[in-house]
């Protein structure tokens, strides 16, 4: 917020031409270092999404398309000599212990993590 505040001070005495090498610094300032222009990241606080023109120069869309959930895993128990799987638990009588120890669904930490926009707002 300071070199905001310093910029706008600079420019209240800044001739034109100084005015414009500001903003073009600023400009690639933060493309160097949020792959961002001001404009993709205002609109990517806006909209919740990580926009950028730096995608689409790489071929890509202009916003980051949102992560689907990842797939639930199978749950296995063992068997007489094999491993047996069900998509889906609650169907089984007893629920009998797991063979791997594999991570079913995300917690509510990664939920979040996965659901939020650009700069966790």
């Amino acid at each position: 917020m300071r070199w905001l505040l310093i910029l706008l001070l600079v420019g209240c005495g800044g001739t034109p031409e100084q005015v414009l090498t500001g903003v073009g610094a600023l400009g690639v300032g933060s493309i160097a270092v949020m792959q961002r222009t001001p404009a993709d990241a205002l609109y990517s606080i806006v909209s919740g999404r990580d926009c950028s023109l730096v995608r689409m120069d790489q071929g890509k869309s202009y916003c980051k398309p949102i992560e689907p959930p990842p797939e639930q895993q199978p749950y296995c128990t063992r068997s007489l000599g094999v491993v047996d799987c069900w998509q889906d638990p609650s169907h089984l009588p007893d629920h009998p212990p797991q063979v791997g120890d594999v991570p079913h669904g995300l917690t509510p930490v990664q939920e979040n993590d996965r659901t939020t926009g650009w700069l966790k707002l």
